[in-house]
């Protein structure tokens, strides 16, 4: 059997359903193991402190409490996340997946509180507000 390309595929809808619930059961299973065991309790990879150190020196002045949409959507802010995410391909599962993010730490996932981006930025963004104690009043 001969899968078709991307390009053969476009945008079929069933295959943005399956990407859709894929997105939200990472993103719920997610936020109940911060309500339960809280974000300074667990890894999100084998390489959190890693990714971590890399995320704050690419990117310092990034406001990880509430998100600015923008950081990720201009062309400059794009070629800068996709190299830093290329350099985890083979170190990040599914590094390039899409995920959902909360943009307001403090809030749960819902319509008006939700950015996608790529598993990678997902990781990095969690990682530093589980380690800078941003997730502590999921659990409380």
């Amino acid at each position: 059997m001969v899968l078709p390309t991307a390009e053969e595929t476009g945008n079929m809808a069933e295959m943005e359903m399956q990407w859709a619930v894929k997105a939200m059961h990472h993103a719920e299973t997610y936020m109940k193991l911060l309500k339960s065991v809280g974000g300074k309790n667990f890894r999100l990879t084998a390489i959190d402190d890693e990714l971590y150190a890399d995320f704050k020196k690419n990117f310092p002045d990034l406001n990880i409490e509430k998100l600015d949409e923008s950081e990720f959507k201009t062309e400059v802010s794009k070629a800068k996340w996709r190299d830093f995410i290329n350099k985890y391909e083979n170190r990040v599962t599914d590094f390039n997946f899409g995920s959902l993010v909360r943009i307001d730490c403090k809030g749960d996932y819902t319509e008006e509180n939700t950015l996608f981006v790529m598993r990678t930025q997902f990781y990095c963004i969690e990682i530093a507000r589980n380690k800078e104690g941003l997730n502590d009043s999921i659990r409380n």
